[in-house]
């Protein structure tokens, strides 16, 4: 295996993992830095994918006290029933729209222009969303959603198909919007990655298997690594940022670097692939 080839893949894992579940579009990150590197044809659209699992690791280890009482709690208590349920809920329409549309967007839409457009229009509407007044609060905790509440973030996420919209951006801010707390909203998010990124790091390497040999799997296992390692660090640092901050920096983070993009792809000082 080329050196240099694991180099990329270890610096698109840290990419994925420090982007991932932070309101900032991970895929965005992931166009933009396989454009730099290039590392952007049909087999690293698969890896970008399916490192994500090596993301949802690291949620799983840090929500295991959680994950692991409701799996125990599902035969006895109707909480963890519902719980469980709400996350099945909120997953489906990803799975329905992803399946109806996914190949078109990827086709048409999977450009750093696009992208950046996107990063900027997305840091407006989180501006927009940390303005909301404080009374707008209906729900403080993940156990108290109704089904209907997860469907209308499951719905929600669908945008995230769109890339630089970021998942974990539609679902925290969405559910924000939708009377969620910031920190309910935050954990339902995470909560609900695990089976929509496993699900599609799964179906793209089946999908695209006729890409990939043996010989890949020292660059999908340097990218997995490196995607955990760095997603546990940011999933940790970010539970306890939004305990006494906003997203407000987020938002203005992706409003200057979409600006950056846009404005080094019209003057030409960088070639981004398209």
């Amino acid at each position: 295996m080329d050196i240099v080839l694991l180099v990329k893949a270890a610096i698109m894992g840290i990419v994925e993992g420090l982007t991932e579940f932070l309101p900032i579009s991970s895929t965005g990150h992931l166009i933009l830095a396989g454009s730099l590197l290039g590392f952007d044809d049909d087999k690293a659209k698969v890896f970008d994918i399916a490192i994500q699992t090596g993301a949802i690791f690291a949620v799983i280890l840090v929500y295991w006290q959680k994950i692991h009482s409701t799996i125990v709690a599902l035969p006895r208590q109707p909480k963890a029933r519902r719980f469980a349920l709400n996350v099945l809920i909120a997953f489906l329409p990803a799975v329905v729209l992803g399946l109806l549309f996914g190949k078109a967007i990827k086709a048409h839409l999977f450009i750093p222009v696009v992208v950046a457009s996107t990063f900027i229009i997305g840091g407006f509407i989180i501006l927009w969303a940390e303005k909301r007044p404080p009374g707008s609060v209906r729900i403080e905790h993940v156990d108290d959603m109704t089904p209907w509440d997860a469907l209308k973030v499951g719905l929600v996420q669908c945008f995230a198909m769109i890339p630089g919209t970021s998942r974990s951006g539609a679902t925290i801010i969405g559910g924000m919007l939708l009377g969620l707390s910031r920190k309910a909203a935050t954990d339902f998010s995470f909560f609900l990655a695990i089976p929509t990124l496993i699900g599609a790091g799964v179906y793209s390497l089946y999908k695209e298997r006729a890409l990939l040999s043996v010989a890949d799997i020292p660059l999908f296992l340097v990218g997995l690594v490196f995607s955990f390692v760095s997603a546990w660090l940011c999933v940790r640092w970010l539970l306890r940022y939004i305990s006494t901050h906003d997203f407000i920096p987020f938002a203005w983070y992706r409003i200057a670097f979409g600006i950056v993009v846009l404005a080094t792809a019209w003057s030409g000082l960088v070639v981004w692939a398209e």
